[in-house]
Formats: structure tokens, C-alpha cells, sequence
């Protein structure tokens, strides 16, 4: 049977820190230090631990969830009460065609008198213009009133935006952090489009038709009204701003370009995958196999943040579109030669992956190509750029899929992803490798 002897101390066991013992034939030193070392917080840790980057946080994420919430609400409503997906289609159209046209104006008077003061009032005519909605179906109002209502709702202001401008503002400087910040607002705005079409389709279906509208236009005003409450992190007003437009800034006319050419893919993919799932008798299925590769595009999202990419933004972005391009190749090989709906999800799921490192490039070259005092208005038309993308997307896919075939739809948003492709490897400019490589503002 082992024997052992009582603990020895060695000499450095005055202090109390390492005692020896002797088991059998074995010397066993025991450290008593206490363990005052932590594991270093990772990167999105730290980013949550700026001041006051929590508060806002949480209310940008409430005002942000509806965003994928009301065009489906307004879908289902209308179409549900009135019998007739063009119309609804129609509505829904008209407004995204107004955003395009009112939303830069509403982020160049963000930039010019601040956040708070112009956010709050534009997020009210926006939730009167849902109710409006709301009450002209209920009411059997002329057809005209829905698109009147639904055109009031383009005043939304761009919360994404209003929240990477904070964030560039509090960070001014630190290039590695902004990466994390972009990063996480990337994978936010995956998350709220994954998740708001579901809780819409839920409430809508359970409830009543109107209910995902309301709903919608109730998170969109409490979350703007904590998110604007939150003035300690407010980038500060710039009433005059000596700087051009962002239209005529060097480098930005071309990243446009790719965000119509990415709209393209995004709107063509979500029209494409719903006609292919319901050739095969699976439409209800449709919305998880998108919420795959929004789900895909957020995990890559999350993970792109807590790397510390090579070299400039610009330099990067060709090599992100061009291994988005490459695997969209995928679904189109598998809706080709397989058939399967099960198979296409996992590779919308791959696909997805390679969406959110590439909108955070360009995301990170319209802070720093943006001139000083126009950043909401900047990252408005990039938004706004995608938009118009996703409209043509969608034309181009719904008449693909038509006049050839669900499968053959597929190629659409892997042509928009090479069109993309040729234009981020198109020279921009003389001095955008400067302006590239600059801290963001």
C-alpha cells in the first residue's frame, strides 16, 4: 500500500504560495497563489463596454427589427383583404421607390441637425403612414390611399446607418474596432431580416392581418425613442457642412455601383428560391431556407469581426466579391442538377457566408471615402443603392424564372455578383488609395 509523508514546506512557503509532498515515489508541488489573471475580453466584449454603446445599441436593434417586418405585414394585409397580390405587390413597390427618393433626404438633414431632432419627428409621420395604412384596408378606402399611406412610411429613417455613424464617431481612430463594429451591425441587420419576415408572417396569421404592421410601426417608435434618447454618444450636428456631396466624392459613384450590382443578387435570390420551392410543392418552407443563408451571412459576420483583416479596405473588397460570386455558384449547381430542396439550403447556407465580409468592405469604404459631416447621408445611398438593386433583382428573377425555369433563375444573382465583381476591379480614382487607407470619420 503507497505510503505519503506530511507536506514539507519549501522555502517559498513562508509566503504561502507552494508546498511539496511525497506520494510513493511521486514529488507533488501544490501553488496556492491566488489567480489574479483574466482571460482578455474578446473583441465584441470590448466594443459593448463603451460607454453608453449598450444603451443605443439596444434601442437601434428594437427600431431595426421592423425593417424586415413591414413589406411582408403589408403584403399579407393587403392581399389577404383585397384579394390581389399585384396590388399588393404594387404598394409595396411605390414604397420602396419613395424611400429611394426621400431617404437621403432625411439622413442630409440627420447630418446637418442631428440624430435625435430629426430621427424622432421622420419616425413619426413614418408610423402615422402605417396607420394610415392600417385603417385605409380596414376602411375599404380607393386603392389610392394604400399607396398615399404606404409612400408617408419612406420618412423611416436609416437606423443602421445612425448607428454605424456613432460608432465612427466613438472610435474615430481605431480602425481595428470600427472592423468589430461593422462587423456586429452587419450581423445585427442580417438577424433583423432573418427574423422580422417570420414574426411578421406569426403575427399576421395568428392575430389578425393588420397585426404585423402595427406591431412593426409600435417597435419602430420605442426603439427610435431609446436610441435617440441616448445623446452622450450623438455624433455631433454639422449645420453647414463645407463638404461636396457624397455623390461627387471620389470612390463613391463605383461603390454604388456594386450596391445596385448586390441588391441585384439579394432581391433575384429571394424571388428565385420562393418559385423553386413551390414548384416542388414546399412554399411554406421558403422562408426558413432564406432565413439559412441570412443565418449563414450572420455567423460570417460575427466571425469576420473578430479578425484583423490584411490591407486596405479597397484592396479587399474585389477579393470579397469575387468569393461571394463563387459561391453563389453553388445553389445554381444544385438547383440545376439535383433538384433538391434540402441540398439548395445548405447551399444558400455556404453562400450566405461570404454576404456579410463583403457588405462590411463596403460598408468600411463609404465611412472613409465619405466627406467629413455627411456620413448618414453617405451610408443612406449606399442603402438606397441596394434598394433599387433589389427591385431590379427581383423584376429580372420573377421573369427569369417565367420565361425559363426556377433553376435557370439562379443565374441571375450569380451575374449580378460578377457585375459587381467587374466594377469594385475598375479604378475608382487617383486618390482613393489614399482616402482607403485614411481613419474613418
Amino acid at each position: 500500500m503507497p505510503s505519503s509523508s506530511s507536506p514539507s514546506p519549501s522555502p517559498s512557503s513562508s509566503r504561502g504560495a507552494l508546498h511539496l509532498t511525497v506520494t510513493a515515489d511521486t514529488l507533488v508541488a501544490v501553488d496556492f497563489t491566488p489567480r489574479t489573471g483574466r482571460r482578455p475580453p474578446g473583441p465584441y466584449r470590448r466594443l459593448l463596454a463603451v460607454p453608453g454603446a449598450r444603451a443605443f445599441t439596444a434601442g437601434n436593434l428594437i427600431a431595426r427589427l421592423p425593417m424586415g417586418m413591414f413589406s411582408v405585414s403589408a403584403v399579407v394585409m393587403i392581399a389577404g383583404t383585397r384579394g390581389s397580390y399585384a396590388l399588393a405587390g404594387a404598394v409595396t413597390a411605390t414604397g420602396m421607390a419613395a424611400s429611394a427618393l426621400i431617404a437621403p433626404w432625411v439622413a442630409r438633414l440627420v447630418d446637418r441637425y442631428g440624430q435625435a431632432r430629426v430621427a424622432v419627428p421622420a419616425t413619426a409621420v413614418a408610423v402615422l403612414g402605417s396607420l394610415a395604412l392600417v385603417l385605409c384596408v380596414r376602411r375599404g378606402a380607393p386603392d389610392w390611399t394604400l399607396f398615399a399611406a404606404y409612400a408617408a412610411t419612406a420618412t423611416t429613417p436609416n437606423t443602421g446607418g445612425m448607428s454605424r455613424a456613432r460608432w465612427a464617431h466613438l472610435l474615430k481612430g481605431d480602425a481595428a474596432a470600427l472592423h468589430t463594429a461593422n462587423s456586429f451591425e452587419q450581423a445585427a441587420d442580417e438577424l433583423c431580416f432573418m427574423l422580422g419576415p417570420v414574426l411578421a408572417a406569426f403575427l399576421c396569421s395568428a392575430l389578425f392581418p393588420e397585426a404585423g404592421t402595427l406591431t412593426g410601426a409600435a417597435l419602430l417608435l420605442t426603439g427610435v425613442l431609446l436610441f435617440a434618447a441616448q445623446r452622450s454618444t450623438e455624433p455631433p450636428a454639422r449645420p453647414r457642412p463645407s463638404a461636396r456631396s457624397p455623390l461627387r466624392a471620389p470612390g463613391i459613384p463605383s461603390l454604388l455601383a456594386v450596391c445596385l450590382a448586390m441588391g441585384g443578387v439579394f432581391g433575384a435570390m429571394e424571388i428565385v428560391t420562393l418559385a423553386f420551392a413551390d414548384a416542388r410543392g414546399h412554399g411554406t418552407a421558403a422562408g426558413v431556407v432564406l432565413a439559412l443563408q441570412a443565418a449563414g451571412s450572420c455567423a460570417a459576420g460575427l466571425l469576420y469581426g473578430t479578425l484583423k483583416p490584411a490591407g486596405p479596405a479597397g484592396s479587399r473588397l474585389p477579393w470579397c466579391v469575387a468569393a461571394m460570386t463563387a459561391l453563389l455558384t453553388l445553389p445554381l449547381l444544385a438547383a440545376a442538377l439535383t433538384g433538391s430542396l434540402p441540398v439548395l439550403a445548405g447551399t444558400l447556407l455556404a453562400a450566405g457566408m461570404a454576404t456579410a465580409p463583403t457588405m462590411v468592405t463596403t460598408m468600411t469604404l463609404v465611412q472613409q471615402r465619405t466627406p467629413e459631416g455627411r456620413l448618414n447621408e453617405g451610408m443612406t445611398l449606399a442603402v438606397t443603392g441596394l434598394l433599387g438593386g433589389i427591385a431590379c433583382g427581383s423584376a429580372v428573377g420573377g421573369w427569369t424564372v417565367e420565361h425559363a425555369s426556377a433553376a435557370a433563375g439562379y443565374g441571375v444573382p450569380v451575374t449580378a455578383a460578377a457585375v459587381a465583381l467587374l466594377v469594385s476591379l475598375v479604378p475608382s480614382g487617383p486618390s482613393n488609395r489614399s482616402s482607403d487607407s485614411r481613419p474613418d470619420h
